[in-house]
């Protein structure tokens, strides 16, 4: 089954013939390969490039094994280039997989090549157009941005957006929500039909592919089970503040082990920079400033959250939270968990100083979105309380509550925006309206 993912593929269309070399990143498993080697290419060979101008390389397969020496990787790309004028699409699957060679031409051991080198040589020619994807234990973006000195274009793929896995949900819609809160977006969950495959698919993508690719690339062979510890926690708290101070307490309470908050903070960044975990910050509304710890963590994909959990504290209020920072994120939204102080009377008639926090404060450069997630609002007490931070917000930037309930969008009095979820989730154009 192949999905869609136009959002992907617009950006790769954007980028053709940029000069530089496309960077598909991503969490393993969310469809780097199939979006480059059968998606892209079907589309160039829509708009008549011939197949003989696409070269296309899987290098983690064997036969392509020799390939993994850069040198030689560099020369059978440029024999097939200089065959003809036209442009030639390189599509390199699995770049990581190049090795790093002594430099055959000098005695220093300390020279070396690498894909790096191969690449940017080929960028030089004028009817080579380059595209590698890579895995996440040697392809991170702080490495191609460095290693590419600004010639690198990062193209950023998420898991299954709710509206890519609506379109390819063959049961009943009605319940495409609850299946996609329980099991995420990876998309071969699609192709799975029982809870049992399922689950068992999710929780093998963590203990043979993403904790040994962290495991390995960060050499914490020693303190696996810290780190798997850590994602249980971080698991547990979607939705809620913490910090790494906060988790090296948990440590110490719940497994009786002392782990320094420096080394949490580190294992915290290795699980973001493999696309596992994302952060959002405290942003000062009225200040326009970051106040820093504690933050809150989400998981790149939902399902994955569950799993690790083997599928317990399903909170869908947590849940939902982490489905709407991952959409904004997707959209290209700076988004922040908003806080501001405000000064209330209290039953006495005293002024007492409270602390409001909106759930996301979404940032697209020109425009603000304030944004309440709330399960539902069936009352005026529940409305007043999810709105009650708005009223405090000085400035008319969209405020918007967005509910479980499938609601005709409207506006209160305030001109605050309430959303159901799914409309929120399929329609990139509603918070606007």
């Amino acid at each position: 089954m192949i999905i869609k993912r136009d959002r992907y593929l617009k950006k790769l269309i954007e980028r053709r013939e940029n000069g530089l070399v496309k960077v598909i990143t991503g969490i393993r498993r969310s469809g780097k390969s199939v979006l480059l080697n059968t998606i892209y290419h079907d589309y160039l060979l829509d708009c008549g490039v011939k197949e003989s101008q696409i070269i296309m390389l899987a290098l983690d397969h064997d036969i392509h094994a020799k390939y993994r020496n850069p040198l030689v990787l560099g020369e059978y790309i440029r024999k097939l280039a200089s065959q003809s004028d036209e442009m030639h699409y390189v599509f390199l699957d699995e770049i990581q997989k190049v090795a790093e060679i002594k430099n055959p031409y000098l005695e220093s051991d300390e020279d070396t090549i690498t894909f790096v080198d191969t690449l940017l040589g080929l960028m030089a020619i004028k009817n080579i157009d380059l595209y590698v994807t890579g895995s996440n234990s040697k392809m991170l973006s702080s490495d191609i941005l460095t290693a590419f000195r600004g010639r690198g274009d990062e193209i950023r793929m998420n898991p299954l957006s709710y509206s890519e896995f609506y379109s390819q949900y063959d049961e009943d819609k009605r319940h495409a929500w609850r299946d996609y809160i329980t099991y995420g977006g990876m998309p071969f969950v699609l192709s799975r039909r029982s809870h049992e495959d399922k689950a068992k698919y999710l929780r093998d993508l963590f203990t043979k592919i993403y904790i040994t690719d962290v495991v390995e690339r960060n050499r914490i062979l020693n303190d696996r089970t810290t780190l798997e510890d850590l994602l249980d926690f971080t698991a547990s708290a979607i939705g809620s503040f913490t910090n790494p101070t906060r988790l090296e307490r948990t440590f110490l309470s719940l497994k009786k082990q002392k782990i320094s908050h420096v080394t949490i903070s580190r294992y915290l960044e290795y699980l973001e920079d493999a696309f596992i975990l994302s952060k959002a910050k405290r942003f000062d509304i009225k200040g326009r400033k970051y106040i820093g710890s504690p933050m809150k963590y989400y998981f790149t994909d939902i399902g994955l959250r569950n799993a690790r959990l083997g599928f317990r504290q399903m909170e869908e209020t947590h849940i939902m939270e982490n489905v709407i920072y991952n959409e904004l994120m997707l959209r290209g939204y700076s988004v922040d968990v908003g806080n501001l102080e405000a000064f209330e009377k209290d039953a006495d008639n005293k002024t007492i100083r409270k602390q409001l926090e909106v759930d996301f404060v979404a940032n697209d450069g020109s425009r603000v979105y304030y944004i309440q997630s709330a399960l539902s609002i069936d009352d005026e007490t529940k409305r007043n309380q999810e709105t009650r931070p708005f009223r405090n917000i000085p400035d008319s930037f969209r405020k918007i509550v967005i509910v479980k309930d499938d609601v005709i969008p409207w506006h209160d009095n305030a001109g605050v925006l309430y959303l159901g979820i799914e409309q929120f989730l399929l329609d990139e154009d509603s918070i606007r309206l």
